[in-house]
């Protein structure tokens, strides 16, 4: 028998080697222990998992055999934010899985004992939870149950447990109930609705979460379930006051259309534009009027087409950036009437009215040249194409909020570029849009005739001398 260090008294042990400590908490899906490792000689957390109600006993072996394999993929993940699952093993029947015991609350604690959280301090949680899902993610791993519990705070450290749970448990096979595995309050609308989980429900999930760690309240939590339901699928939460650049990044993850929501590198560079924990938080001032340009990389047109938020609340500035230059069209009848765009491409030429742009005209980013392609969005996301032009105005606000968002973020890294750089969005016109409309629609169109729905994001220095080396950090 295997003894606690300092003990003495026989405990219950799992798997020959963890001897149980203490209950640590206790939920729908199994307890949580506290754990010594015989073996290495250190603390850990065990999760003993228990099937939902009405699981029939022919089913409970697919289980087991699931659990083990995606606990176990779960377990290969690397990054600081993932709680690190060390062993998952069966005994007698029920599954356990063995993690890194991490001292802290979780995000539902911090909020139930503080109260709403300072927006730059949600941001940094944010920042580390972007970088867990973003590594399960690569990985093939959806985690389906992002919510305030799931989320473990000390100090300025946030990890994201349970990875590979939610996913087994979320097999249809191992239930004929119907049920919905995870929070209602914390599922994304397209779940709901029938759709696989998928990375991008995962970052709805987020932002429910982020919205409840500066509110202080759940957003969609209603007195029955299937009010909690219908109000994921039909109401949009309001926040109560300015929450700096979180409350964009909020918008843009609880956007319902997950073609359309923020991917996580569009959160990341909005988020890395704002102030981090230490720092000083000038005081915001209220804004006197709509500005032109509104910051959130894709919150002023998605969140207009898509769910209908008030965007004065998320105005960044009265004016637009001094580093930014006005939006330019692309495409026939354009200011740019000629050209040629990628993602991170360097050029030589003009990024002015009446350019000529070219594919020949491209340049190898560590030699110099004259402009560089730093970024590029969709308004609808790259895979909604049929959907009709959205308008002047609406996709020149999309475009300056994106590179604006993007040019304060830490992606540039150009000494003074505030001073040093200009930067402008490319827009296209309604023939452009259309045009690549028509060449989505028809699989024969000439390469020449495919036009874009692109927004793209130049930069060039602002004395007019060329650039030397890429400014975008890889």
């Amino acid at each position: 028998m295997v003894h606690y260090p300092g003990g003495g008294q026989q405990a219950r042990v799992i798997g020959g080697r963890y001897q149980v400590i203490r209950e640590l908490g206790r939920g729908g899906m199994g307890v949580v222990w506290r754990a010594w490792d015989g073996v290495i000689g250190r603390d850990v957390a065990i999760k003993e998992l228990h099937l939902p109600d009405g699981v029939p006993p022919a089913e409970r072996r697919l289980y087991e055999d699931r659990v083990l394999r995606e606990a176990r993929t779960a377990g290969r993940l690397k990054d600081p934010a993932v709680v690190t699952v060390h062993d998952v093993l069966a005994e007698h029947g029920v599954t356990f899985i063995v993690m890194e015991l991490v001292e802290a609350v979780t995000l539902s604690e911090l909020v139930a004992k503080r109260g709403p959280l300072p927006p730059e301090e949600v941001a940094d949680i944010a920042r580390q939870v972007l970088s867990a899902l973003e590594s399960a993610h690569r990985a093939g791993i959806v985690h389906r149950d992002v919510k305030p519990s799931n989320i473990m705070v000390a100090e300025s450290r946030a990890k994201l447990t349970d990875f590979g749970i939610a996913q087994i448990l979320d097999d249809p096979r191992l239930t004929n109930s119907g049920a919905i595995v995870g929070s209602p309050s914390f599922v994304a609308p397209e779940r709901i609705q029938g759709a696989d989980a998928a990375p991008a429900s995962d970052l709805w999930s987020l932002g429910a979460t982020l919205f409840f760690a500066v509110e202080g309240w759940m957003p969609f939590e209603r007195q029955t379930t299937a009010a909690t339901l219908n109000a994921v699928l039909n109401e949009t939460p309001r926040p109560t006051r300015p929450h700096g650049s979180v409350g964009p990044v909020i918008a843009g993850l609880l956007i319902s259309d997950p073609n359309a929501r923020f991917t996580s590198q569009q959160a990341r560079a909005l988020l890395d534009s704002g102030p981090r924990p230490a720092a000083a938080v000038p005081p915001q001032p209220q804004p006197r009027k709509r500005a032109p340009w509104i910051a959130a990389v894709a919150v002023t047109a998605v969140v207009l087409f898509v769910v209908g938020l008030v965007v004065g609340r998320f105005v960044f500035a009265e004016s637009a950036p001094a580093a930014m230059d006005p939006t330019l069209t692309y495409g026939e009848g354009g200011d740019i009437a000629t050209y040629f765009f990628d993602s991170n491409n360097c050029s030589n030429g003009q990024l002015a009215r009446g350019a000529t742009l070219t594919k020949a005209q491209s340049a190898d980013c560590s030699t110099p040249h004259d402009f560089e392609i730093y970024t590029y969005g969709y308004v609808f996301g790259s895979g909604e194409t049929d959907v009709d032009y959205p308008g002047h105005d609406r996709l020149v606000a999309f475009g300056e909020g994106l590179c604006s968002a993007y040019f304060a973020s830490n992606k540039i890294v150009f000494p003074g570029k505030d001073a040093a750089l200009r930067y402008v969005a490319l827009v296209p016109t309604e023939r452009a849009w259309d045009q690549h409309r028509q060449a989505q629609a028809n699989s024969n169109a000439d390469d020449d005739d495919q036009g874009s729905q692109a927004v793209f994001c130049g930069l060039y220095t602002a004395d007019g001398e060329q650039l030397t080396a890429k400014a975008t950090a890889n």
